[in-house]
């Protein structure tokens, strides 16, 4: 008898979504125009369906009036508040590309992303903790021949463009939606790239309206649902499995906190009776270790998604246990299929829950091929994880080389993550094909940052790893070999060094200087010898 090929498609009673995010928000404020829809904790105000769509509207005509149309793209560069999801819900209603920019980018990294998708108008928050965003605009905006117009959110330009909406003709927007399609390009994300600089994931409203939703169902949520959303927005797991999840189910998207913070995460599912809690594991360790987290009433929790990195098995059982979370669920993919591919079920077993990434999701199919042949390995075999299906994108904008270099001639995204897929449809991932790094949720690709150490004038090669660290699963280590008569490098001096141009979480935490790297015949560097030297050298 032949073996069982490591392969499952996603089975649904419910059809696919072929609206447009637009008609789809306007189909829930219709159904519940008085239920809350958002909450925004620092700036202490909230809107329902009714409001929200309201604000979105307003918005979208104000675009409209600045000359922002179909395919035109719109930059986001800020941490999370409501203005945040106004764009993302407008930019929809209009056809307009919103490209997402990581609230931790330094200047060299945000000129190369507006540029890199010709954005045009750059909506920003004026500052945050020590990101000065009005000064880096300014620093780049001479060598950003796209980049027309500069909204700050929270001054008057920001006024005047809701102000703008406000007075116009409102059938514009069903003018211009009539002129949509699903299958439009809505929303680019940049993922670390694997040859310097970040690719842009081109996603559909058909991509992420979808997976939004379908995550939502697997959580069971209902118009009684209240999401407390930690996580970034400009990543898929804060603006698709959180908005989109619930504006797709007429739930509160709550937000307690501009970027993480424990205490108010907690404060937030306390005063808003949350139903359900986001998070990668590192933040639910950090909830778990607030000093008072105990007296906190977490009794609404029902649910929640812990994604971005393996759980421990204990935290697991105290985010169930401590935080009332029985139906907590894990949830794995990747920003190039929107993001979810595998997650599990309400039902699952803790087991199941800390030693895999759960069943593939409805209308999706995965399976698990030899790296080298391409073919399908039987169940219980490792190789690379595939996915196909509604998820998976367009393909990266504007780099159709990149794009074919992951998604064959069959449509079939190539994860280059190492997995089993066992008897029962489970999916455990075990490594990566290539070298990249989770810290604490981000993924971070070794060459970007090996890259840019190349400028520092004392530094010959540089080799960047990751290595095991207890609060973000893993860390970065630079090797690198120095110029002769150069002076000693420190991690300190290595830091201070990619301040201001590295995103923080870039930036590695070790140095190890070298006379030469662990090389195989052919003359490759063996990074699998370099992590194992590393473990001994740091005692880990």
């Amino acid at each position: 008898m032949p073996a069982v090929p490591s392969y499952v498609s996603g089975t649904a009673e419910v059809p696919l979504i072929g609206d447009t995010i637009g008609d789809n928000l306007d189909r829930t404020v219709t159904a519940h125009p008085d239920r809350d829809a958002l909450v925004d904790r620092a700036a202490g105000l909230r809107w329902t369906y009714r409001e929200l769509a309201a604000e979105v509207d307003a918005l979208a005509l104000g675009l409209l009036d600045l000359g922002v149309g179909k395919g035109d793209r719109v930059g986001i560069w800020s941490p999370n508040r409501a203005e945040w999801t106004f764009l993302q819900y407008a930019t929809a209603k209009i056809g307009a590309i919103l490209v997402n920019i990581n609230p931790a980018y330094r200047s060299h990294e945000l000129e190369f992303v507006l540029n890199q998708a010709g954005v045009s108008l750059l909506v920003a928050a004026e500052s945050f903790k020590t990101s000065d965003y009005a000064a880096m605009i300014k620093q780049v905006r001479p060598r950003c021949p796209d980049l027309a117009r500069v909204v700050l959110l929270g001054g008057e330009s920001w006024d005047r463009l809701l102000a703008g909406g406000r007075r116009a003709d409102p059938a514009r927007l069903a003018e211009v939606a009539g002129g949509l399609s699903a299958d439009d390009p809505i929303n680019i994300q940049y993922t670390s790239g694997t040859t310097g600089f970040p690719k842009g994931a081109t996603l559909s409203h058909h991509n992420i309206l979808n997976n939004g939703f379908f995550v939502g169902e697997l959580c069971g949520y209902t118009a009684a649902d209240r999401v407390c959303i930690p996580v970034p927005f400009y990543h898929c797991f804060g603006m698709v499995m959180g908005n989109l999840a619930c504006t797709s189910h007429g739930a509160c998207m709550v937000i307690p906190a501009p970027s993480f913070d424990p205490k108010a995460t907690l404060d937030a599912v306390q005063a808003e009776r949350c139903t359900s809690l986001y998070g990668v594991p590192t933040m639910f360790i950090a909830e778990l270790a607030e000093p008072e987290v105990d007296a906190y009433d977490l009794s609404s929790l029902r649910t929640g998604i812990m994604a971005g990195s393996p759980c421990p098995v204990e935290v697991m059982k105290q985010v169930i246990e401590r935080m009332g979370m029985a139906e907590v669920s894990i949830c794995y993919g990747m920003t190039e299929t929107s993001p979810v591919s595998t997650q599990t079920r309400a039902d699952d077993s803790v087991e199941r829950r800390v030693s895999t990434v759960g069943r593939v999701g409805p209308h999706l199919e995965v399976k698990v091929v030899d790296p080298e042949t391409g073919r399908t390995v039987p169940r219980g075999t490792p190789g690379e994880l595939c996915t196909r299906g509604y998820s998976v994108m367009l393909g990266y904008w504007q780099q159709p080389d990149k794009t074919a270099e992951v998604i064959d001639a069959a449509r079939w995204m190539h994860t280059g993550d190492l997995a089993v897929l066992d008897e029962d449809g489970y999916v455990t991932i075990t490594g990566r094909i290539k070298d990249m790094v989770i810290r604490g949720g981000e993924n971070i690709y070794p060459r970007e940052i090996e890259e840019f150490l190349y400028t520092h004038p004392d530094i010959l090669d540089a080799q960047v790893i990751g290595v095991p660290d207890e609060k973000y699963g893993e860390e970065l280590m630079a090797w690198v070999r120095l110029r002769e008569g150069a002076e000693e490098l420190t991690a300190q001096r290595l830091r201070e060094f990619c301040h201001g141009t590295l995103a923080h979480y870039k930036i590695p935490r070790y140095v190890h200087v070298v006379d030469e790297f662990p090389m195989t015949v052919t003359g490759k560097v063996r990074k699998v010898d370099m992590r194992e030297q590393s473990r001994a050298l740091l005692g880990r």
